[in-house]
């Protein structure tokens, strides 16, 4: 595909916006909606689908843990697949293991054999994910990166929405298996649209100003100019030229981490404890409150997330990063106070409950910038051709501090109580401002 026939000014200078929305990049967001979908829905419903079956509360958290643990792992191998057998791949490969571990449950009514039903939800979401991750990266102009980031994540937001209900309201069907039935139909949709997905053997697929094309028609000039000296060198000076010219061979460690990465991964680390809060606990606070929906929360904070990443062209990729943060982190900091408040000072059941809803809206601009923002920051920070280690570190981060953290807070409620616990959450939001004050590249 070329570039738009009638192309947008940018408001800046009015000079023409290169192209963000290619059939690429609509694949890969659409795809992405449908992996999240179905691992929403199955972290939300396993423990209910468990439960109907006889099983425990406590056996529920282990196959939680699993799927995490899983997840973390697989992050640290994709990475290097990424980069060294491209993204489709991997892609294709996660959307199999997912969808085996979404058809097993449906051959057996037995609890027990879920731990290894988990390993392969976790393995194939989390090589989807990554993988997803960095060929969106891959479709998008550099100067649209921030932005094109951002409606990635609109899968994510959407699936926080629509996923949970969905799975909730099949596995209460009759048969509860209907909930198998339903993911995998939606994995299976997903692994189409991966099927289509060929840009890397057809890069005239995307846009012209595509971070992947240019770089190999650039790197195809480079050979071309190259390509005669190279072919009249000797073996010995060919050799000589080999070691210099190329890297030297990356060990295990470096090929998983990627060090460019960190300035928009540390504080993702230090702030995703308060989104494993959001996650686990809000809907268990709401119930202890006596709030009527406490589900309401969550989709309502999905509504706004979507809403302020259909507008970060605004502002993404218009302003230095460290501006933006601290917008995002106040907004954090305010849901986090309304919650406290319901537990404390608010009383009555109707405001009560108003406010506990409302948080969910500023909760969603706090994610809704911070998650992309910082997604943005390690990919921009690294070179194009280390993406897929650069997308794997990142959302290990997360995976990290939001599986981590919730044993923590799980300790700390007991002993001291929800309002405690969010405060401690509060305290993970500000100290994120002055990680990444610290690590955030100057430029």
């Amino acid at each position: 595909m070329g570039k738009r026939a009638s192309k947008n000014d940018d408001s800046r200078g009015g000079s023409p916006r290169e192209q963000l929305w290619s059939t690429t990049f609509v694949l890969v967001v659409a795809s992405t909606l449908c992996c999240f979908m179905v691992g929403q829905g199955l972290n939300s419903s396993t423990s209910v689908y468990v439960a109907l079956y006889g099983g425990t509360a406590a056996y529920a958290g282990v196959l939680a843990a699993v799927f995490s643990g899983a997840a973390a792992v697989v992050r640290l191998l994709s990475g290097p697949l990424i980069d060294g057998r491209g993204r489709r791949i991997v892609m294709l490969f996660g959307f199999a293991v997912l969808i085996v571990g979404t058809v097993g449950p449906l051959f057996t009514h037995d609890v027990a054999p879920f731990v290894v039903f988990r390993i392969l939800q976790g393995a194939g979401f989390s090589a989807v994910t990554t993988a997803s991750a960095t060929a969106a990266a891959d479709a998008l102009p550099a100067s649209r990166m921030g932005e094109g980031i951002g409606y990635y994540g609109l899968g994510q937001a959407l699936s926080m929405s629509v996923g949970p209900a969905l799975a909730l309201a099949l596995v209460s069907t009759d048969p509860p298996e209907n909930l198998f039935v339903g993911v995998t139909a939606i994995a299976v949709v997903g692994l189409s649209m991966i099927f289509l997905c060929r840009y890397e053997k057809h890069p005239e697929m995307l846009p012209e100003e595509a971070v992947y094309r240019r770089r190999l028609e650039e790197g195809e000039s480079e050979a071309a100019r190259t390509g005669a000296a190279e072919a009249a060198e000797t073996t010995t000076s060919t050799e000589q030229s080999r070691m210099e010219g190329r890297p030297k061979r990356e060990s295990i460690a470096s090929r998983i981490f990627e060090k460019h990465a960190l300035p928009g991964t540390l504080p993702m680390i230090v702030l995703s404890p308060a989104f494993g809060f959001v996650i686990f606990f809000v809907g268990l606070y709401g119930a202890s409150l006596g709030v009527g929906n406490a589900g309401l929360f969550y989709t309502l904070s999905a509504v706004s997330m979507i809403l302020v990443r259909l507008k970060s062209g605004a502002f993404m990729d218009r302003f230095a990063p460290i501006v933006i943060l601290p917008v995002a982190l106040a907004c954090g900091l305010v849901a986090f106070a309304m919650l406290v408040a319901c537990g404390t000072v608010l009383d009555g059941a109707p405001v009560r409950d108003a406010v506990f809803n409302l948080s969910g809206i500023v909760y969603g601009f706090c994610i809704g910038i911070a998650l992309p923002l910082n997604q943005s920051v390690a990919v921009k920070n690294t070179p194009p051709e280390r993406w897929g280690a650069a997308n794997a570190l990142f959302q290990l981060a997360n995976d990290v501090g939001i599986g981590g953290a919730c044993v923590i807070w799980g300790i700390v409620n007991d002993c001291f109580g929800f309002p405690v616990t969010i405060c401690c959450a509060m305290c993970c939001i500000a100290a994120s401002y002055f990680v990444a004050r610290a690590v955030y590249p100057k430029e």
